[in-house]
């Protein structure tokens, strides 16, 4: 077994010391695709990349929590950020280890003393989330703690300009589709672009990254490729992360609780278009939107081509 050192940094603002895309998908390691054969609509033989899923078991320390589906990228921050966002750990708890056994396919997350998980384990909700349908805990328990930051700002230019970078980007999507995103931003820099067949384990990867490089959600803005679900707005404010975006549409209770938190949420962003149903003070409107060029096809994800260009591309999500 593996122990992934812990070395903890000084909770300082991440633009300080990370430049933009400082980690984000590889596409060409050989461990997440693989080519498989097969016939297309003319029965005629292709070759296609598709995204490998393995199982996770996840150990907090001497007690198995939950075995999840992954792409098997960045297993540490998975595991911590999978225990923060359920909340079976919290301020108080303080990580020691996490140790990683590729062979079983096993991580153990260790703390320096017991956590009070016995009795998340017992609370179980069922979610909409994909590859991960069970949440375990109170999923609202520090929901109504967290205080956004009321002078957050989100400027268009920075939202378009977001928009293009993420979405051209080298990416597992691009490569193999059937995967979803999340990213970590500031202002118009992506900085942690994490990815896997889950939404929320892509989620839980940026939280896990934060919590053990001690990242501050001061200014940061989090994109998201999945739908804006109640568990997704949960997950962005217990993060404590103020502007919430994503390609995809709402949930009539995503939109609640982003209003009760005071988060900003927008949806639908795809190309110059998208509709903000939460927090829209925070909106400065700074740039132009006829003025947004339009994404080679080639490179677009599906959000940022045009109505319709779906089939003509090639739908891969």
């Amino acid at each position: 077994m593996t122990s992934l050192t812990l070395k903890r940094k000084p909770a300082v603002p991440i633009i300080a010391f990370m430049e933009e895309f400082a980690v984000r998908p590889d596409p060409d390691d050989p461990r997440l695709t693989r080519r498989v054969q097969g016939i297309d609509q003319d029965g005629k033989p292709i070759e296609t990349a598709v995204v490998t899923e393995r199982p996770l078991t996840l150990f907090l320390n001497g007690r198995e929590i939950v075995t999840m589906m992954t792409i098997g990228d960045h297993p540490n921050y998975l595991a911590v950020g999978y225990l923060i966002n359920q909340n079976m750990l919290g301020p108080e708890d303080r990580i020691i280890a996490v140790d990683y056994d590729d062979e079983i396919e096993t991580i153990v997350v260790r703390t320096d003393r017991e956590t009070d998980f016995e009795d998340k384990l017992k609370k179980k909700t069922l979610t909409s989330g994909c590859a991960q349908g069970t949440v375990f805990g109170d999923l609202m328990e520090r929901f109504d703690e967290v205080r956004l930051d009321p002078d957050a700002i989100l400027r268009t230019s920075w939202l378009y300009a977001l928009t293009r970078k993420i979405n051209t980007a080298p990416s597992l999507y691009l490569a193999a589709g059937a995967i979803h995103g999340s990213i970590l931003c500031e202002e118009d820099r992506p900085l942690l672009y994490m990815e896997d067949v889950g939404r929320h384990n892509a989620v839980d990867k940026i939280a896990g990254y934060m919590h053990l490089n001690r990242v501050s959600p001061s200014g940061k803005i989090f994109y998201t490729t999945g739908r804006l679900t109640s568990e997704m707005v949960i997950k962005t404010v217990q993060m404590g992360i103020p502007i919430l975006i994503s390609r995809s549409g709402f949930t009539a209770w995503g939109v609640e609780l982003a209003r009760q938190a005071g988060l900003t949420l927008i949806g639908r962003a795809k190309g110059r278009r998208f509709v903000a149903l939460a927090g829209a003070e925070r909106i400065v409107f700074d740039s132009d939107p006829r003025a947004v060029a339009d994404e080679p096809a080639r490179l677009a994800r599906k959000a940022s081509l045009p109505e319709g260009a779906h089939e003509i591309a090639g739908e891969t999500a």
